[in-house]
């Protein structure tokens, strides 16, 4: 017996082997034929297996791949699976009309006074007044609890306001009420009776964002009704200075993600989304200037669930606090600087100055009192009021913050970024100060910052 079960590899030819070959030639008279086209089958069949799981491995990388967002529920996945297998134009369409219905708009009411072209009554006038839109914007609902819809919208959009209205896309108004604001991050949350809202927006994931993904603003810019405006992300992480008080001086920094989609006036507050339909920013401004289109920014919407959430929870948001109302050094500098050019100007001009050349320390009329600095000192911050803590301490007008612990500190920004950014509340900080020309220090133990202060 051959050391293999079978003939394969023998060269005889046994007679069961004989029998079938007749059988088969009798049969099918064009054999070679038949092995032709066996074997273009078989390359058909191979080719389109190929095909058809390079297709199916593609599609498993684009549903992986291709969605940032990965925030909200199963069912929210889902569907945002399904909005990424059609076409670009209908994904715009299925996700907004996905957000909208939560999507609100912002009335703004403040005293006027009576009569025609009467301005706004500032706390503490006297006078007859009658409430009256004094600005308009955009919100997005969040939540629904307890009977309640919660509503996020910008502090800008809210500020001054004696009431605030929240118009539904069907048309109706309803009163609102302001749960907490925070001018730091330029956010509000307001509440509405949550009767008849059926749609809460789906919160995103704005840390998966990419450069030159799509997504859409909208918001009822102007008070004109629905906007939704399209484009891209240019930056995901930028930096932009503020001035909360608008007066120039910038006084805090704002993560931001810049967009190309139009933020018209009135489109603050709205939501920014994803081509999933899900929140990945609150809109928030835009440049406006000469030459400039289609510059917004939006804040990330995972900056800002963390203060929405306290907002709702507290009314406010925690941060350390010191309690000093301040003004820059640098900012100091220039005021003298022009009123030295004024004294100039006037002594030119016949009038009078004094022997120490303007620099005289005594107060007069509520003027700031002079400085004493070592000549080496050109930044920090004027105490201009203690409350609080600081003053608990000992600190006074006029004292000048040059280092917070270790950290060298020259303007109001960058004592804001350390104190929020590097402690906590009831955190000891060593302020260094000069007083008089002489470096101090003392010990401030950090306080929650008050409910009424803003």
């Amino acid at each position: 017996m051959s050391i293999f079960d079978d003939n394969f590899y023998s060269t005889k030819v046994s007679r069961r082997t004989t029998r079938v070959s007749r059988r088969e030639e009798n049969g099918f008279p064009f054999k070679s034929r038949e092995r032709n086209w066996s074997t273009l089958r078989i390359a058909f069949v191979s080719s389109f297996t190929s095909a058809l799981a390079v297709a199916l491995l593609f599609g498993l990388f684009v549903g992986v791949l291709g969605g940032p967002g990965k925030g909200g529920s199963s069912s929210g996945t889902t569907s945002g699976s399904i909005l990424q297998g059609m076409d670009p134009s209908e994904r715009t369409v299925q996700a907004t009309a996905k957000v909208r219905p939560a999507v609100v708009s912002i009335i703004n009411e403040q005293a006027f006074s009576l009569g025609l072209g009467g301005g706004v009554l500032k706390d503490g006038e006297e006078g007859e007044g009658v409430l009256r839109e004094a600005g308009v914007g955009s919100g997005v609902i969040i939540e629904k609890k307890d009977g309640k819809a919660y509503i996020v919208t910008n502090y800008h959009v809210v500020s001054d306001a004696q009431k605030v209205k929240a118009v539904l896309t069907t048309g109706e108004i309803r009163e609102a009420r302001i749960v907490g604001v925070d001018q730091i991050t330029d956010l509000a949350v307001l509440e509405i009776d949550g009767k008849g809202i059926d749609t809460v927006a789906e919160i995103g994931d704005s840390s998966g964002l990419r450069a030159a993904e799509f997504v859409m603003a909208i918001g009822n810019p102007l008070g004109m009704g629905e906007s939704i405006t399209m484009g891209i992300v240019s930056v995901i992480h930028e930096i932009i200075p503020v001035s909360l008080n608008q007066n120039g001086v910038i006084d805090w920094e704002q993560e931001v993600i810049r967009v190309d989609a139009a933020i018209n006036q009135g489109n603050s507050g709205g939501p920014l989304i994803d081509l999933n339909g899900r929140v990945v920013g609150i809109n928030s401004m835009k440049i406006a200037d000469f030459g400039v289109e289609s510059i917004g920014y939006a804040i990330p919407i995972n900056n800002a669930m963390t203060v929405v959430n306290e907002l709702i929870q507290k009314g406010y948001v925690s941060r350390p606090y010191l309690g000093v109302y301040t003004m820059d050094l640098s900012q100091y500098w220039e005021q003298e600087k022009w009123q030295g050019m004024l004294e100039g100007e006037n002594a030119e001009n016949g009038g009078g100055k004094d022997d120490s050349g303007g620099k005289a320390e005594t107060n007069t009329d509520g003027e700031t009192p002079k400085l004493k600095l070592p000549d080496e000192v050109f930044s920090g911050i004027i105490v201009l009021e203690a409350v609080g803590p600081a003053l608990d301490a000992g600190l006074q007008f006029n004292d000048v913050i040059v280092k917070l612990d270790d950290q060298s500190v020259g303007s109001t920004k960058e004592l804001r970024k350390y104190l929020y950014n590097q402690k906590n509340i009831g955190d000891p900080v060593v302020v260094s100060y000069y007083r008089d020309g002489k470096l101090e220090t003392v010990k401030v133990k950090l306080t929650d910052r008050p409910e009424e202060e803003e």
